[in-house]
């Protein structure tokens, strides 16, 4: 039997997992489900949204990493990230007390920067690891009738996306394999811009999930992850039982995202893609959710509509519809995969 690769899961066999042990527990309103980006959990007039993310590509500002990612999660329920866990996982032979003491710092001012509680975890060095894992888990809470999920987009929805793609693909490999794109002829200003992209725009998408919410009912929000905008878009499908026509020309790839994958050969749809907010609202609601992220300064644009599920999940371009590519393994894991 072979081994699986390195990345999530296959996307149908967590599902059939998932399908094998359902959650018996009423006050679940969603559960384990593939697509869905945090569990949520009944508490009467309000509920409590919680997720966890690990970081296991990235080497470098792994506290605020674990923050940020984790945040999304709860953010894209139209939910207010509050406390947060951490499990930090250190590598024998390499970790100092400095090293942990300065991990903490990280992690308490990213705390800080999102008005976030950090209210445990837990701290080992563990055998056969080569470099730091930081496991994030995050907790929030939103009004009940404010939850938005994956799985409520409606047919004849405008299709949203946020900044670009792929924003935390590109930092991630501008920032673990310069080497090899500088010898394959990338400037040291593109990969110096892509890494900043880290920052600015930045991974988080708290911003305009919390605007989108204040301006419009919004029917379904997605944080796309692992496997990119392609995979994202077909989770959000799936969840909705629904289909989706994409507009390629419509969707926005940051130049220097563009270059680096060019370079390496992978390409931008399937590559991690935080920073960049998927959601869908009523056609009528798309202008004014446009407007209000404009003025405040974050890019956004309709990149297609939902469309009855029999209509599958189609990306458009100037050949006419096809099937949305399948990314099996995201871009960025055939990196790690190929170097191990």
């Amino acid at each position: 039997m072979p081994f699986l690769p390195v990345g999530k899961l296959r996307a149908d066999a967590l599902q059939a997992i998932f399908d094998r042990h359902p959650v018996r527990d009423p006050r679940v309103i969603v559960g384990p489900r593939v697509g869905e980006d945090a569990a949520v959990i009944d508490l009467g007039d309000r509920c409590l949204v919680a997720t966890s993310d690990p970081i296991t590509f990235a080497t470098d500002e792994l506290g605020w990493y674990a923050l940020q990612v984790n945040a999304n999660d709860i953010g894209v329920r139209g939910a207010r990230p509050r406390w947060f866990l951490a499990t930090l996982l250190l590598p024998e032979g390499r970790t100092t007390g400095e090293s942990v003491a300065a991990l903490f710092e990280e992690l308490t001012a990213a705390c800080d920067d999102l008005d976030v509680a950090l209210v445990g975890g837990h701290t080992e060095i563990t055998y056969g690891l080569d470099r730091p894992v930081v496991v994030g888990t995050m907790l929030g809470e939103v009004a009940r009738d404010r939850l938005v999920t994956t799985g409520g987009a409606e047919v004849g929805d405008v299709v949203l996306l946020t900044k670009g793609i792929p924003i935390e693909g590109a930092a991630l490999i501008a920032r673990e394999k310069e080497p090899e794109l500088l010898a394959r002829g990338v400037a040291p200003s593109v990969v110096a811009r892509a890494k900043g992209l880290l920052r600015t725009p930045g991974l988080s998408v708290l911003p305009e999930a919390a605007l989108a919410c204040d301006v419009a009912r919004v029917h379904a929000m997605h944080d796309p992850t692992e496997g990119g905008l392609a995979t994202a878009l077909v989770e959000l499908a799936d969840a909705a039982d629904v289909g989706l026509r994409i507009e390629r020309a419509c969707i926005a790839v940051l130049p220097e995202g563009a270059e680096l994958c060019r370079a390496l050969g992978l390409d931008p749809l399937g590559t991690i893609a935080s920073g960049a907010l998927l959601m869908t609202v009523a056609r009528v609601d798309a202008p004014v959710v446009i407007d209000a992220l404009a003025r405040d300064g974050i890019a956004c644009h309709a990149i297609g509509e939902v469309v009855p599920r029999g209509q599958g999940v189609t990306l458009v371009d100037g050949h006419g519809p096809a099937p949305m590519p399948v990314f099996p393994q995201d871009e960025v894991a055939k990196l790690f995969s190929n170097a191990s």
